[in-house]
């Protein structure tokens, strides 16, 4: 199979629709790592992601007969626009199953370049399910994101692109990893012509989907798979993907939101333009193994896979860069509740500066603080404020990678419930109409709702953090209810977020 993918590689005739996109030097990234550092810029394709490559290269192979009775897909987003864009332009008619939750962003974007959309269900397996179904019933052929060998082949011409544009010493090349599509058709390709580049694959902390199937031996179905990556965020990696990724991968890394949110920003700061989160993922990796290695002479090239984000998720993605450079430490500090203790820990934070600061009356001899101190990048500042708070005598506690805390509590502290049966969750609304209401039919009145915190990031779902006066005993008839609407929750009562500001 591999033979065969290197011949398709090559034999891929997509340049009449698909662009040779650039492979830029990153300055300040470079100067920063003291390595030569380097984007591939699948950002700028008529699509803004490489996807019109695979989708496009596939409808070149089908026949003049399976073309004319049309060509149906599932997606979220990228894979949608390409084939709507490769189908349009070879005069075919694509439908498109996109679930209801899908930003009307993607919707707008598949239908401007000619695709008939579908929506269907909340999730991708949803919407996956019913393209099948009218595949069977129409007659249409069902082209597969990325666990097919030809789309497999029209990704990997992006690194055949990378090899002809960099002919100098690479050191590695970063491969973003969602069903693994593009990083099987690179990597095949690096390691036939290049075999003494280290191709390292590059996923998210909660969608490792290839670290997964590697450990176990064979493609394996992750229990819950995050959703910030969305382009990326794939429970189970292909099986043809994973023949083609088993052996030429030299390592998985995986990087949390945060780490992906700043190499968002050293896109934007090196070229101005804005990935989505999958599309800066390969760099985010790149950046850790920089941080591990030390300065390279050989080039560091990191794919830009994509820039189709919503403008309303460069908030939450601001918020979460300076914690994700390591330059914001969050902190739930004790302080005597008197007149001069604010002055006097601000005092012992010495020339910081404060980047939050939350508190609430609560007790008459201590006070709680939720606060954010700017730090110098790399973790050892923070680490030794940690350390210099806890010499002053104050009760501290390291909250800068507690979830629960940057999602929820920084928003909402102040006021405590003193309820003794008070439990507190977390779960994720889909973003459609009808969803709280939802939520709140499988209550069914049995329990007085004590919080609700809710949080839109511009992506398919949103955060919810709720809390109940139930009884321990009615925990699993909660669980049951809502799982028959489609809600998962996960216990969160025992989150030092909640137990210092909310409880």
């Amino acid at each position: 199979m591999k033979d065969s993918l290197v011949k398709k590689i090559l034999d891929a005739r997509i340049y009449d629709l698909v662009i040779e996109t650039p492979l830029n030097k990153a300055a300040g990234l470079s100067a920063r790592f003291s390595s030569p550092i380097y984007l591939k810029r699948e950002d700028l394709q008529p699509v803004h992601s490489f996807k019109l490559r695979g989708a496009y290269n596939k409808l070149l192979q089908l026949s003049a007969d399976t073309l004319s009775k049309g060509v149906i897909a599932a997606s979220a987003g990228n894979h949608a626009q390409g084939l709507a864009m490769a189908s349009t332009h070879l005069g075919v008619v694509a439908t498109i199953v996109m679930p209801q939750t899908t930003p009307q962003i993607k919707i707008d974007g598949v239908r401007a370049r000619g695709g008939n959309v579908v929506l269907h269900g909340d999730s991708f397996d949803q919407a996956a399910a019913h393209a099948r179904e009218l595949s069977e019933l129409q007659g249409l052929f069902y082209v597969h994101p990325f666990d097919d060998i030809d789309v497999i082949a029209g990704q990997g011409t992006a690194a055949v692109e990378i090899l002809k544009q960099m002919p100098a010493k690479v050191e590695a090349i970063f491969l973003p990893v969602g069903g693994g599509g593009l990083a099987a058709g690179c990597a095949n390709w690096i390691k036939f012509l290049r075999p003494e580049i280290k191709v390292i694959a590059v996923e998210p902390e909660d969608a490792a989907c290839l670290r997964y199937a590697l450990e176990q031996g064979t493609p394996s179905t992750l229990d819950k798979v995050g959703l910030f990556a969305d382009g990326v965020a794939v429970a189970r990696i292909g099986e043809v993907t994973f023949e083609l990724l088993k052996d030429t991968v030299d390592e998985v890394i995986t990087c949390t939101t945060d780490e992906i949110c700043a190499a968002i920003k050293d896109i934007f700061d090196d070229t101005r333009s804005i990935a989505e989160p999958a599309g800066a993922l390969s760099l985010a990796g790149l950046k850790k193994y920089a941080e591990r290695e030390g300065a390279t002479e050989g080039a560091l090239i990191a794919i830009e896979s994509g820039a189709n984000t919503n403008f309303d998720r460069l908030r939450y993605i601001s918020e979460r860069t300076e914690i994700g450079e390591q330059r914001e430490a969050v902190f739930a500090v004790t302080i005597p509740e008197q007149p001069g203790s604010f002055a006097a820990f601000c005092e012992n934070l010495g020339k910081r500066a404060v980047t939050e600061f939350n508190y609430r009356y609560n007790r008459p001899d201590q006070a709680v603080v939720f606060v954010g101190v700017q730090v110098r990048a790399g973790g050892e500042d923070r680490a030794k404020l940690n350390q210099h708070l806890a010499d002053c005598q104050y009760p501290v506690i390291d909250l800068t990678d507690n979830e629960l805390a940057k999602v929820h509590t920084r928003y909402m502290v102040g006021g405590v419930s003193q309820l003794t049966n008070e439990r507190v969750f977390k779960t994720r609304f889909p973003e459609r109409p009808g969803a709280l209401k939802d939520f709140l039919a499988a209550l069914g009145g049995d329990w007085t709702i004590t919080l609700f915190h809710y949080r839109n990031h511009g992506a398919a779902y949103g955060r919810v953090l709720f809390g109940l006066a139930i009884d321990e005993a009615d925990i699993p008839t909660l669980v049951s209810r809502l799982a028959q609407v489609g809600f998962s929750i996960e216990d969160e009562t025992a989150n030092p977020a909640f137990q210092l500001f909310m409880s």
